[in-house]
């Protein structure tokens, strides 16, 4: 029997906390690792054993393995929102490392499964041009023209994937996520995505009565958004699961960002001012095509977006409320 069902790496941040929520839910024994010291972990699950180490490390990541495991799941990176990872794209392509290490580890642990988190930032931005573009299938990452920094880091990594499976017999398992949000992530700082700062936005506008709220560019570049239980689902699904190339973990509900915030707004109850000023935008619109997950596993994320929003802008309002002092 290996030394845990589950280890999560990356377990600190915004899904992995989450993640590891659901894995004890199931009675798996977790051993959670995150690179950041626990006081600054999204959340912290007394039932899992927590670790504080570096998988971007080769014997860190050894170490954390010690013994063997079930179910791995990798979502240790650098990541943030399009202002992150615009600027911070070297420290975005340094995430090769954690996926290296873990997947070198894990091969030589004999670990059972090995989940990695890629992003639908490995789509060709070509293919991304216009707001109302056809949502995008898997086959849709070649010829390759990634988001620079974040995007290549993760088709680089889907790769090794591939090919520890392929030379090694590792059974390695792909998500492609599509802007996963909800309550207990990040909300302000500069790695928030954008469903979290239009409810924090929303949020100060409501408690302070300054309606005005600053978005990026015009507003009508679209996304599609999906909730975090969702993700958790379909990760724990596919790791499991008998397909092993990459596929979409996104919900294909598209809406402008314009019209996220006005969502925002009617949950609030409160009118805003959009105020359109410069930002970074990343590409002018982006979907998820469902059909291949529908045809695999008959399943795909159905958390609407209003619903996923309400109990995020509660969470948010909550913790904009307490900076505030209201």
């Amino acid at each position: 029997m290996p030394a845990f069902d589950a280890v999560v790496a990356g377990a600190g941040g915004f899904i992995g906390g989450h993640l590891v929520r659901a894995l004890i839910a199931e009675g798996k024994t977790v051993r959670a690792v995150d690179i950041k010291p626990l006081e600054r972990w999204d959340q912290v699950h007394g039932d899992a054993v927590n670790l504080t180490r570096d998988v971007g490390l080769l014997e860190s990541a050894r170490e954390v393995l010690d013994g063997g495991a079930g179910e791995v799941y990798n979502l240790a990176c650098n990541m943030g929102g399009m202002g992150f990872i615009e600027t911070h794209r070297a420290e975005c392509m340094l995430s090769v490392l954690p996926s290296t290490h873990m997947l070198m580890a894990s091969r030589d642990a004999g670990v059972g499964r090995f989940f990695y988190s890629s992003s639908a930032c490995v789509y060709a931005g070509y293919k991304q041009t216009d707001p109302n573009l056809t949502a995008l299938k898997e086959e849709d990452a070649y010829p390759a023209d990634a988001e620079d920094g974040y995007g290549w880091e993760k088709l680089f990594s889907e790769r090794m994937c591939r090919h520890f499976r392929e030379d090694f017999g590792l059974e390695t398992r792909i998500a492609r996520y599509h802007n996963i949000y909800g309550p207990q992530g990040t909300w302000d700082g500069g790695r928030e995505k954008a469903p979290a700062a239009a409810c924090r936005k929303v949020a100060i506008a409501a408690l302070t009565g300054e309606h005005e709220v600053e978005i990026w560019g015009d507003g009508l570049q679209t996304r599609s958004f999906t909730y975090v239980d969702d993700c958790v689902h379909g990760s724990r699904m596919l790791t499991r699961g008998h397909f092993a190339d990459p596929i979409n973990v996104g919900s294909s509900e598209m809406v402008s960002i314009n019209e996220l915030y006005q969502i925002v707004a009617e949950i609030a109850g409160v009118d805003i001012k959009l105020k359109h000023v410069d930002g970074f935008l990343g590409v002018r619109g982006r979907n998820s095509d469902n059909t291949l997950i529908q045809k695999e596993f008959d399943w795909e994320p159905s958390i609407s977006l209003r619903e996923g929003l309400t109990h995020t802008y509660r969470w948010i309002h909550d913790q904009v409320a307490a900076k505030l002092g209201k």
